[in-house]
C-alpha cells in the first residue's frame, strides 16, 4: 500500500466549479475533472504569475510535486478545450490556508491553518463569547472528515 498524499494548501475554493461549451446540452458532454489543488496551481502560476518555487511554497509541496500538479491540470484543461469537454472542479487532497469563524453576535475573523492546528479558537476575539461557529467557504462543505479535507475522487457535496 502506498503512502497517503500530503495535503496541499489552497487559498480558496473557486466560486464557480463547472464550465461547459456554449450551446451543448450538459447531459451529452464528457467532463474533465480538475481537483481543487490543480485549480490552485493554475491560479498561482498562470494567473498570479509566481515562479514555481513560490507557488510550491504557497501550496506547501515540493517543486517537483508542484510541477506534476500543474502539468496534470494543464493536460486536463487542454483535453477539455480541444475535445469540447466540460470542466468540473471538485475533490483533491487539500486544506484551506485560513478558516473563517463567526460568533453569535455577528463578529467574523480568520484563523491561519497553523494556529488552527495548534490552538483552535475558544472564544470571539472581539466580544469574548464562547459561542463561535466555523463558516463555510463558497463551494465548500463538511463531509464528516473536516472542512476542506477532501480526498482525490470524492466530490464536494
Amino acid at each position: 500500500m502506498g503512502r497517503l498524499p500530503n495535503w496541499r494548501r489552497v487559498a480558496s475554493v473557486p466560486a464557480i466549479t463547472y464550465f461547459k461549451p456554449a450551446g451543448v446540452p450538459r447531459g451529452t458532454l464528457q467532463e474533465a475533472c480538475l481537483t481543487v489543488d490543480e485549480a490552485e496551481a493554475i491560479r498561482l502560476k498562470d494567473l498570479e504569475g509566481l515562479d514555481q518555487e513560490k507557488c510550491a511554497d504557497s501550496m506547501r509541496v515540493s517543486r517537483t510535486t508542484f510541477c506534476r500538479i500543474l502539468e496534470s491540470a494543464r493536460q486536463k484543461m487542454a483535453d477539455a478545450l480541444a475535445n469540447g469537454k466540460a470542466i468540473r472542479i471538485a475533490g483533491g487532497s487539500f486544506e484551506m490556508a485560513t478558516r473563517r469563524f463567526r460568533c453569535l453576535a455577528g463578529h467574523q475573523w480568520d484563523v491561519p491553518f497553523e494556529v488552527m492546528m495548534t490552538m483552535p479558537p475558544q472564544s470571539c476575539p472581539a466580544c469574548n463569547t464562547p459561542n463561535i461557529l466555523p463558516l463555510q467557504a463558497t463551494g465548500f462543505s463538511w463531509d464528516g472528515r473536516g472542512w476542506g479535507r477532501h480526498r482525490r475522487g470524492r466530490r464536494v457535496r
